[in-house]
């Protein structure tokens, strides 16, 4: 039987909805959702507010508290203008950038936005069409902006839409910003959002802040003498329908490389991603029809960016020539290995330089910048943690990469996001940098398990979807605090942090603290064997998450079937004592 008082609640909220403050389709949309008898649609949509998560605003698309309309949407803009006139009161005039990616009505919210800040006397700089996420960050910095705004759900399913703030910094809002902007929002009812704009106050910006971006991005390249030898590097690329289209063929042609086969179909913009199940590059369908046309040409690389351009996925040929995802962590130790080894080749590296890592990616990216004597940080799931950083240590040391498991990685610090574009042409170039020695993607990734260690890094979603679902995602976490594993996959638990008490526990009792900015519903588990065990739940989808980390040894680059083989069995170990 379903919760009366719950029902009671949502009932009343929804009702609030049919008032003429809201347009006739979403009344009638409420109006269907109570009259109908099965009330689970209703407590769905109304039973939370949408908050801001570790990305922002977002949820699926729909009338409703919780679900993203243009109420939704204009209550979020109007309570951001509220507070940026209150934070910047003494400026003469306040200014963001807002930004959009290709789903379904992102256009129209970008354009609602706009008139709302506008409406507010906040000076808007609206791109005229889709955009990557980097560079609206950009744009923030470069137009000296106070603010700024992405419409997107970034990987998400085609039924979801979202919203990125963004601080002046560009990178996206933190405390006590992030709860102060939250406390603005839930004061606005739908009669306070100001929906007529002043458009003398609108500025469209496209292809000017196009140029500057591509020409800062194409200042990252380490070696240029390595594309000119490989400049016929053969690439395939799909934006997977989004935004990456607008810039990612234009920056590799910048670098150098005149050899990029765009995916024909998957180039064509739209919210309804007609050639995937889901657009997230993390997902092996999402980059088949790119690994066929790569097999049709003989490719050297296939590589593929989410709708608003900020993560990329990868694919490349093992040794013996089949194609094979590279994963998140492969794909940021990648990364990080390159700039690091080429920046000390080059003479580029400086003492002041360093580098950062989300608590749940690899730590084999430690043990590289460990050996090459590199300040290594961590910072939670997120990019603006990763951004935090490198504003603190702004004017005194120098960020030269960055990454999380979850296929985001940035390289530079002029955007304060993830960023799919630089990342794209950054792979190039260590492909042709392999390609120079003779060598494929592939072969080095086996020279870093050989060198460093070999680590399997696997992740298990659990989702719950829903109101309920959000309740059982809690009591897994509360029972792994009240019960704390003693051993996991056969291996002593030696070390368990939990990033909600910032505490540490080893084996014998032993309590010390974590450093951390803030708490964190995060808990980890270190076994005697190496393994690392992360689980938190999702900040911005109805899932739990579990990061397993397996350790074992490759003697040889030839080695890597076994310790494959080896670490899945200790896998399912793992998977087995979670019950997962």
């Amino acid at each position: 039987m379903e919760n009366q008082e719950l029902i009671k609640q949502v009932t009343e909220k929804a009702e609030k909805w049919l008032t003429p403050a809201y347009d006739a389709e979403t009344q009638a949309e409420v109006k269907r959702m109570l009259e109908n008898p099965d009330k689970t649609e209703l407590i769905e949509c109304f039973y939370k507010d949408l908050e801001f998560g570790t990305g922002g605003l977002r949820g699926i698309m729909g009338a409703g508290s919780n679900r993203m309309n243009i109420y939704t949407v204009g209550a979020a803009t109007q309570g951001l203008a509220n507070y940026l006139n209150k934070c910047f009161k003494d400026k003469e005039q306040i200014s963001v950038v807002v930004g959009h990616d290709c789903r379904n009505n992102s256009r129209k919210f970008a354009e609602i936005s706009a008139d709302i800040f506008s409406a507010n006397g906040i000076k808007v700089y609206l791109f005229d069409d889709l955009r990557p996420t980097p560079e609206v960050s950009f744009a923030i910095r470069h137009l000296g902006c106070q603010s700024g705004i992405n419409l997107t759900a970034s990987h998400n399913p085609k039924e979801y839409n979202g919203y990125k703030a963004y601080w002046d910094d560009g990178a996206q809002v933190l405390a006590p910003h992030d709860t102060a902007i939250i406390d603005e929002v839930n004061k606005v009812t739908v009669e306070d959002i100001k929906f007529q704009g002043n458009k003398d106050l609108i500025q469209i910006i496209g292809e000017d802040i196009d140029k500057v971006y591509l020409d800062k991005v194409h200042t990252l390249s380490i070696d240029p003498e390595v594309i000119k030898r490989q400049k016929d590097l053969s690439i395939v690329y799909t934006p997977l329908h989004g935004a990456g289209r607008v810039l990612i063929p234009a920056s590799l042609k910048e670098w150098g490389f005149e050899n990029v086969h765009c995916v024909p179909e998957q180039m064509v913009k739209s919210g309804d991603f007609p050639t995937v199940i889901s657009p997230n590059p993390e997902n092996a369908e999402a980059l088949s029809m790119a690994i066929e046309l790569a097999k049709k040409i003989d490719a050297d690389i296939v590589m593929a960016s989410d709708p608003d351009a900020d993560r990329v996925g990868m694919a490349c040929k093992d040794d013996k020539g089949e194609w094979v995802l590279i994963n998140g962590n492969q794909t940021c130790l990648l990364f990080l290995y390159y700039i690091i080894k080429n920046r000390i080749a080059t003479g580029k590296m400086q003492p002041t330089d360093f580098i950062v890592k989300t608590i749940v990616t690899t730590e084999l990216i430690k043990a590289v910048a460990d050996k090459n004597k590199i300040e290594m940080l961590d910072c939670y799931t997120g990019f603006k943690w990763i951004a935090r950083e490198i504003r603190l240590r702004e004017g005194k040391q120098q960020y030269i990469g960055g990454g999380e498991e979850s296929y985001g990685f940035l390289a530079e610090d002029f955007v304060r996001d993830k960023d799919a574009v630089s990342a794209c042409s950054l792979l190039a170039e260590i492909c042709a940098w392999a390609k120079d020695q003779g060598k494929t993607l592939y072969d080095i990734l086996m020279d870093i398990y050989v060198e460093y260690g070999f680590s399997k890094e696997t992740t298990v979603n659990v989702v719950k979807p829903g109101k309920s679902g959000a309740d059982e995602i809690k009591a897994m976490m509360d029972n792994f605090r009240a019960n704390p594993p003693k051993e996991i996959g056969g291996s002593a638990v030696s070390l368990i942090k939990d990033y909600k008490t910032l505490k540490a526990t080893d084996a014998k009792g032993n309590v010390t603290d974590l450093d951390m900015p803030e708490t964190s519903n995060v808990l980890q588990y270190f076994t005697e064997d190496g393994t690392k065990i992360s689980v938190r739940p999702s900040g911005t989808e109805p899932k739990i998450k579990f990061y397993i980390e397996v350790k074992g040894e490759m003697g040889c680059s030839k080695c890597y079937g076994n310790a494959n083989a080896e670490a899945e069995k200790k896998v399912e170990a793992v998977r087995k004592s979670l019950g997962i």
